[in-house]
């Protein structure tokens, strides 16, 4: 069995996901977002340590997923993204899990087919893959995204003999 905790970063709201893989099967088990407010900025990177090291705390997953950075218009924005995704990392790390990274793009293409798929399509297509009565939220949606590209893409990679080369994303 793996329980895989997918992550999508934001300095604002973080979304978090959880699936689990039991004999090739993908279940869910948990999503949320962790909604950082207004304060300093400082103190939001605490929230998100503090709001993720508790998700794996009360969950205990085995395997990380998290989105990789991309370069925003805004230099400031991708280093904030890049500081929320920092401070989840090390929310994860305590426990010494194995964390893997993958591009928006890889996520959009594993999930809905195409690698430029809007928000609602991931939405929709995390619903029907997952089989949830309601449409997540849009980050939580993300983040179990993130779970289920990873999720797939260890299984393929596992079915063709080549997960021994495979780490965090990419092939070695």
């Amino acid at each position: 069995m793996t329980r895989i905790l997918g992550i999508d970063p934001g300095s604002r709201i973080t979304g978090f996901g959880i699936v689990e893989c039991v004999d090739g099967r993908t279940r869910y088990i948990e999503s949320g977002c962790i909604r950082l407010g207004d304060g300093d900025f400082m103190g939001r990177l605490k929230v998100i340590f503090d709001g993720l090291s508790e998700v794996v705390e009360t969950y205990a997953p085995t395997e990380v997923a998290i989105e990789r950075v991309f370069m925003h218009r805004n230099p400031d924005s991708a280093l904030k993204l890049g500081q929320a995704r920092g401070a989840a990392i090390c929310a994860v790390m305590s426990d010494n899990m194995p964390v893997h990274e993958y591009a928006p793009a890889e996520i959009k293409q594993a999930i809905a087919g195409k690698g430029n798929a809007n928000k609602e399509q991931i939405q929709h297509m995390v619903k029907i893959l997952l089989n949830l009565p309601a449409t997540p939220q849009a980050d939580a949606a993300d983040a179990l995204a993130v779970a289920l590209c990873h999720a797939h893409t260890g299984q393929t990679l596992g079915n063709l003999g080549g997960a021994q080369n495979y780490r965090g994303g990419r092939l070695r």
